[in-house]
């Protein structure tokens, strides 16, 4: 495992992906000291532009962009990376038992994922959210991790198909070795790059899943989230009147988020796919292709 991180920071993309998204958590971790103060309360007038006393300017209700940013980043950033690390947790584990005791186990779990993969997320999102009336972060939450779950379970399970008749496995069978303890302790570090890929997408999932929901006005609207700043600027009409940083800061903050995490999928994809590592190494050969090519017209 400690290889897989050293394989993982040793790539230039991954670090500016990691630096991003920590600087993000950072900033949601530390947001009573970065942003005091209440961020729905009126500091301002009407979308004011930023400036130096409001740095991110402010909202139609004179709220200040800057607080509800650093803020809002606390929902958004908790619900994604809970739900992504639920979604990995659960479709991994799924995964590894349906590949490694096969038979009726694997039959049974194999048609429950196939069951759940018809299923529409989004769309059963916005229905049982139109019922409820308002979403609330955990629900929000249960649902998206109950129903995206399946498409890291089929790749782990295929995964674990292909490694439980190896010799490690093999021979911890032989010593007598129980079966959680196989699959979790042998089989399951092999599998760590693996699990990281759906993770990273989970986390992006989870939140753009988020921000659409309240962005249509089924979130929780006492709660500041990126989505809701979303919902409130566009309520406001901040693009008519030229407030473009009412919904151009929030949609920043999940940009960034997004590139981020999705710099480290990309390192942890090309762990788990060796053929991916083929672009630097084109790179370099162009660049030498080239450089042996001037040396050549210089000589002449």
């Amino acid at each position: 495992m400690s290889f897989s991180f050293r394989s993982i920071f040793s790539q230039k993309k991954a670090l500016v992906g990691f630096v991003i998204v920590a600087a993000l958590c950072l900033m949601a971790i530390f947001a009573p000291i970065i942003a005091p103060g209440e961020p729905g309360a009126r500091v301002g007038r009407s979308h004011q532009p930023p400036s130096v006393e409001h740095v991110f300017g402010t909202t139609k209700m004179g709220r200040d962009v800057y607080k509800q940013f650093v803020w809002g980043a606390r929902s958004s950033l908790s619900v994604g990376f809970a739900t992504g690390i639920a979604i990995t947790v659960l479709g991994t584990a799924i995964g590894l038992i349906a590949g490694y005791t096969g038979g009726k186990t694997d039959a049974a779990l194999d048609l429950a994922t196939n069951a759940v993969l018809v299923i529409p997320n989004m769309p059963l999102l916005i229905l049982l959210a139109s019922f409820a009336g308002t979403v609330g972060p955990i629900a929000i939450m249960t649902i998206i991790a109950l129903t995206s779950w399946p498409w890291g379970a089929r790749m782990t399970r295929s995964q674990t198909m292909a490694l439980r008749n190896r010799d490690f496995v093999t021979a911890a069978k032989m010593i007598g070795e129980p079966a959680w303890r196989i699959i979790f302790v042998e089989i399951l570090p092999n599998l760590t790059p693996l699990s990281g890929s759906p993770l990273g997408g989970s986390i992006i999932y989870a939140i753009v899943a988020q921000t659409t929901l309240e962005y249509l006005g089924f979130g929780d609207p006492l709660k500041v989230t990126w989505g809701t700043m979303l919902y409130n600027a566009q309520t406001a009409s901040a693009i008519m009147v030229g407030a473009w940083w009412d919904i151009g800061v929030p949609a920043i903050g999940i940009a960034l988020t997004g590139l981020g995490l999705a710099l480290i999928n990309f390192t942890f994809d090309e762990i788990a796919n060796p053929q991916l590592r083929s672009g630097p190494a084109l790179t370099r050969w162009f660049r030498l292709t080239r450089a042996r090519n001037r040396m050549m017209r210089t000589e002449q």
